[in-house]
This record gives structure tokens, sequence and C-alpha cells, in this order.
């Protein structure tokens, strides 16, 4: 007889089935119609904190008022020469300073150093009222196809800058659609049911619905930038099914091993795949958590917004699901596909497969762990960026942008350096020692603020954002103007979006491992609580960052190294989105512990009935390979369909994301479990007297009584 919080709430929802189902339809009515139509915009600003750029940043704001909004680049390129297609030129311009939300725009025939000098490439920068992310993609729209209609005959055109990336790189699409249709096939194939399949799906999209609209009104107390919905979609969506899949499949073996009737089955379920399902959530949320040790606020978040979802396709699991499993009672396989639903005789593969690497375990384990360090080797040379217009598709009018700049003047004119000075006086030295440095291209005339207390110019780097010379350029800038402000000279800092985004790349770097440390460190605790056992505990957190790590190294050599990049839908070789790798460490970290959990809870299940440890690993592998690996083929699909969508820095997490749960659900599950686990004995379960004392008690699985555990 099962009893506990868990087994009491499974009664509760079997029995009362439609109080609960109407209960969650109205209230996910209401949460998604309010959640959606007063949701709070994104916030993609990554500048704050204490770096010099967030400094800069904010001396602009105060005395240059004017700068505010972003900027637009109008590229032109003109076979016979710029001044040949002047009165062309200058109605382009005219059109875009009448533009909503334009402020002003620089002629290159007024203002100095805008053409090239082979005089045929000329650029214009078009001043905003709105930063990007604020800037109407309508309007944005309207100015790229303004441009592109009044290219021809000798003269190219095309704007650039990050509103134009945001108007040509829409999120969402189809891609969750594709991911989701993909799931509904491995559901399928997995169960053989159509009934089945469905459950999974239903409570998967109330737990994403729901959660992704309190994402929308969280969002007023903690910003959050545009991808988050889309990460925790993601998540969710992935998550969500898995849950449900675990429970519905410990449903159907209960009704069909044990002869249980549908409550019974129900509360069998939800208590022992169910309480794997807490763990495994809150494992994911406690690594998401683990993201505030960044001291990003968008970063925290985005750990929020995600962690939401969660935790709401786990209540589901546990509320709603229990509730469809009264309704459907022992027509589970109901509408069965007789293709899907044919059984074999024969002993389980994954049980046979278990035997084979037991009996060769050292084997086994040395030749995943060289497999594994090897696909790992590339992340040693990962570099963090953000994608920007050199990275963009080649069709797009940003990429055009940057390809006639870069011809015209050197890839550095894309990737502009903010200088700021206090006091103005000492600004011009300043520029003249900015000029002289080696990789800078040029620099813009110094302007002073209309108060009179500060200047500020711009210093255009001979190299893009993605080349690694750049950042190596702006840390030897700020160390020659600290070297002059230790001397006595003016208080300068050198920022701009481009600095920006190399002060938050070496942010990442220097937390990351602080980040690890802490994710690790209370996912072990968490694990050690379920499985009570010190070696699994670390056998778990070491594994995981075997997969994980050879997750970064197929990234980088794919996204950096260009290796089946172009076949990826990757243009051109670039660095690793710096947000992209932060969040998959917890993310995957969370995710493997999952399936961890749910295979050492099965294993530890057949171990507490008085099975050697050899068995039980064979039990507990055959009973969950099958659920685990259609788990995993799911959140394959889900992550890997946003291959399919525009947005590059999405796509290397989703890339990441699906090759290292295909790692873990492979490789990790199948071969380096059982080989470790037969080389460990029965040590697997070793626990120390005080370590036992000091964990909280755990509730056994099942209230049948323990029995003695036959010698190892």
């Amino acid at each position: 007889m099962y009893d506990g919080p868990l087994a009491r709430l499974a009664r509760f929802c079997h029995r009362r089935r439609r109080l609960v189902l109407a209960a969650w339809i109205v209230g996910a009515a209401i949460i998604i119609a309010v959640g959606f139509s007063f949701a709070a915009p994104a916030d993609n600003d990554f500048s704050g904190g204490k770096s010099e750029s967030s400094r800069a940043q904010e001396l602009i704001k105060q005395h240059f008022p004017g700068q505010n909004g972003d900027t637009l680049t109008l590229a032109i390129r003109a076979d016979g020469g710029v001044q040949a297609v002047r009165s062309r030129v200058e109605k382009v311009l005219g059109d875009l300073a009448h533009t909503p939300h334009v402020v002003s725009v620089s002629s290159p025939y007024q203002a100095p150093g805008q053409v090239s000098p082979d005089q045929r490439t000329a650029f214009a920068p078009v001043q905003l009222d709105k930063v990007s992310d604020d800037m109407p993609v309508k309007d944005v729209t309207a100015m790229i196809s303004d441009v592109r209609k009044a290219s021809g005959d000798g003269l190219a055109l095309a704007l650039g800058g990050s509103a134009v990336i945001n108007a040509e790189t829409p999120g969402g699409g189809p891609t969750e659609g594709i991911g989701l249709l993909a799931a509904v096939i491995v559901l399928l194939i997995a169960f053989g049911s159509l009934l089945a399949m469905g459950l999974p799906i239903v409570t998967a999209v109330f737990g994403i619905g729901t959660g992704l609209a309190g994402i929308g009104l969280l969002g007023h107390l903690l910003p959050a930038p545009g991808f988050s919905p889309i990460v925790a979609g993601l998540i969710g969506l992935g998550v969500g099914i898995d849950y449900a899949l675990f429970i519905v499949t410990r449903y159907r073996e209960a009704l069909s091993e044990d002869g249980a009737d549908p409550e019974h089955a129900t509360v069998v379920a939800i208590a022992t795949a169910g309480r794997s399902v807490l763990f495994a959530g809150t494992t994911v949320v406690v690594a998401l958590m683990g993201l505030f040790v960044m001291g990003q606020r968008l970063l925290n978040a985005v750990a929020v917004a995600a962690s939401l979802t969660v935790l709401m396709t786990m209540v589901t699991a546990i509320t709603l699901l229990p509730a469809l499993l009264g309704f459907t009672g022992r027509n589970i396989d109901r509408f069965g596909l007789r293709l899907l639903t044919r059984r074999r005789a024969r002993r389980p593969l994954s049980e046979r497969w278990a035997g084979v690497i037991q009996r060769r375990p050292v084997l086994a384990l040395a030749t995943s762990a060289i497999a594994l360090l090897t696909l790992a080797v590339p992340t040693l040379s990962m570099r963090l960026s953000f994608t920007d217009s050199s990275t963009q598709p080649h069709d797009t009018s940003a990429y055009a942008s940057h390809r006639i700049l870069a011809d015209g003047f050197g890839a550095g004119y894309d990737a502009p350096l903010v200088v700021v000075a206090r006091p103005p006086g000492d600004a011009r030295p300043v520029a003249d020692a900015v000029r002289s440095t080696p990789g800078v291209a040029s620099v813009t005339p110094v302007r002073t603020s209309r108060d009179g207390t500060t200047a500020m110019f711009v210093a255009y780097p001979k190299t893009g954002l993605q080349d690694a010379a750049t950042p190596r350029l702006v840390h030897t800038l700020r160390a020659a103007m600290a070297a002059r402000r230790d001397a006595g000279g003016p208080q300068v800092y050198v920022g701009g979006p481009n600095a920006g985004t190399i002060d938050f790349a070496d942010a990442v770097t220097s937390r990351l491992v602080l980040l690890i440390a802490v994710v690790v460190g209370l996912s072990l605790l968490l694990l050690l609580v379920l499985v009570r056992s010190v070696a699994i505990a670390i056998k778990a957190a070491l594994m995981n960052l075997l997969s994980i790590g050879a997750a970064y190294g197929v990234l980088t050599a794919v996204v950096q190294w260009g290796w089946l990049g172009r076949q990826l839908g990757f243009p051109t070789g670039m660095p690793v989105t710096a947000w992209v790798p932060l969040f998959m460490f917890p993310i995957l970290f969370g995710l493997s512990m999952d399936y961890e959990v749910f295979l050492i809870s099965r294993v530890r299940e057949e171990y507490d009935a008085g099975v050697a440890t050899r068995e039980a690993v064979t039990r507990g592998l055959a009973r969950t390979a099958r659920v685990i690996t259609a788990a995993a083929a799911i959140m394959v699909c889900v992550f890997l369909s946003v291959l399919l969508g525009a947005d590059i820095a999405v796509k290397q997490m989703g890339l990441g994301l699906g090759v290292a749960v295909l790692i873990d659900a492979t490789v990790v599950r199948m071969v380096l479990v059982p080989a470790v686990m037969e080389l460990l004995g029965g040590a697997n379960w070793w626990l120390p007297g005080w370590l036992a004392r000091l964990l909280p008690a755990a509730e056994p699985a099942t209230a049948a009584p323990r029995v003695p555990v036959r010698a190892e």
C-alpha cells in the first residue's frame, strides 16, 4: 500500500479528475489570456554592471542625449564613384531622415571620413531615438525595402545595424511545430498507441502555455531578453513531454505487470516515477538558478523564466496527468497501431547490451571516455562573442551592408569603438594616441557635449568584431588609457556596443568556473538525498561534465571552425555566442541528471528488493532504456528543430543541447554507467554513517518492506 504526499495527491487527482481537469482548463485559460495580453517588453541590454563599457554608456546617456538610441548604417557602393550618384543617394538620405524614430542622418558628402580612398564606397550613419530592440519592426522593414528599391544601375545600397538584424531575424516560426511533430512521432513509436501518445503532449502544452504566459507577466518585475521565451519553450517542451512520458510508462507497467486497477496504477506511477520527476525537475531548476552567480540581471531573469516553465511542467505531470489517466483507465493502449505494438519474445536488446558491457567493463569505459575527451578537445580553443552583421545569412541587408563596408574601408568599420573622455580639453591628445595605436584604422573628430564636461569620438579597428585581434585591441587601448590616467591624465573609457560585447564575453569566461562549481555542488547534494550513495553522485557529476564538454567541443568545431557549418545553417565561421555556453551548462547538467535519476532510481529499487548490483543494473537498464531513448529522441528533435530557424545564436543553442542529449542518452547512460557500476560493485552504495545522519531521510519508492541484499 502506497502512502505518502505524492500517493495521496495522485488518489485525489484520480478520484476528483473532473474537478482537477476543469480547474486546469479555466486556470490555464485565464493565465494565458492575461499573460500574453499584458506581457512586458523584452530587454536586451547586456551592458549593465560595472564594466568599462557600461560606465561609458552612462556618460553618453548623461551628456550626449541625442546618442541614446542605436545607429543604423547606410552602406553605399557606386561603380562609377559616389559623386556620380550624389542626387540618387541624397534622395535616399532625405527619405530616411523623414522616417519615424530617425533623429538625424550624416551625409557622406558633408562629413569627413565617410568616403573611401578610392571614392567608390561611402557610408551614412542613421541615428535613431530608440535602442534596436524597441524599434518597431515594420518601420525598419520599410526602410530596408526603400533602400533596396533605390539600388541598381551601378549603385548598391544596403542598410545595416542591430535593428536591421532584429527585423530580418524573426523569433519563433515553424520550428516549434516541427519539434512537436517529431515528438508525436517518437511517442507513437514508443507507445504504439494514439491515446498514450496524446497524454504527454497535452500535459506539456498546458505546462508550457502557462509557463510562457507567466514569463510575460514576470517581465514587469524581472525584465528579460528577447530569447527568454525561446529558451524556456525549448526546455519546457523537452522536459514536459519527458516527465509525462516516464509517468505514463510506469502506469502502463503497473497495469500490465501488477494487474492493478487504474487508480492503484496511477498511485504507483506518481509515487515512483512522479517522485523521480520532482527530483529531476528540481535539479534542473537548481542548475538554472546557478546563473545568479554570474551577477548579470538579465541572466537572472532568464534563469527565473526558464525555471518557471520547468516548474509548471512538473506541476502538470503530478496533478493534471493523474486526472487524465483517470479518464483513460484501462484504455491507455486504445487506438494502437499494429505495426508499432508487436512484441518480441526475445530478451530486450538493452538487457543483452548491459550484459555485453558488464563482461568488458574496462574496455567499454576506456573507449567511451577517450571518445568523449576527443570530442571535447575543440573546447580549448572556444572564443566568445555576439552575432553581428558579418555572421548573418548572405542574402540579408545586414550582411550586404557589412560586405560593402568591409570591401571599401576594412572589416573594422562594422565594429566601431566609442571613446569617452573627461575633461574634454585633454581629448584631442587621447584621440591622437588612439589613432597611432596599431590595429586602429581611423578616428573620427572629437565632439564635446553641450554642457562642456565630456568629449567623445569613434575609433574604427582594422579588424571586425569576430576577429580575435579586436578584443586584444580593446584591452590594449584600455591599458594605455589607464596608464595615462594614473599619470594625471583624463578619465577615458572605451565603450560602445562592440566593447560591451567583449566585456560580457570576458565576464562569462572569468565566472564560468564558479558557475560550474555551484551547479555541480548543489546537484550532487540533491542526488545524494535521492540515491544515498557518494559513489553514484560523484560518478554522475563526472560523467555529466564529460558529456557537456563533448557538446561544447562539437559546438566549437561546427560554429567556430566551420565543420559542416554551412550544411547546418551557419553562414560562416564565427565565435560562439557568449550566452550560449553559459546557458548550456546548467540546462544540460540538469537534463543529464534527469536521465541519471530515472535510471538509478530504478536500479536502486531493484537493489533494495534484494537483487545484487550487477543484476540490478541489468534490470534497471532493461526497464528504462526504451523510455530514456524515447525521451532523449524527443529532446534531440525539439532542440535540433531550431536549426531550421533564422536566429544564429538560438541555432547554436539548439545544436549544443541536441548533441549533448544524444551523447548523454547513448554513450553515457548505455555504456559508461553500466561499465562504472560493474567495476564499483558493492561500493556503488557506499554512504558514510555520519553523512547518512546529516542527509534528510529518504522515503523508499514503495511501501514494501526491504529484504536483505544478497552479497556482491
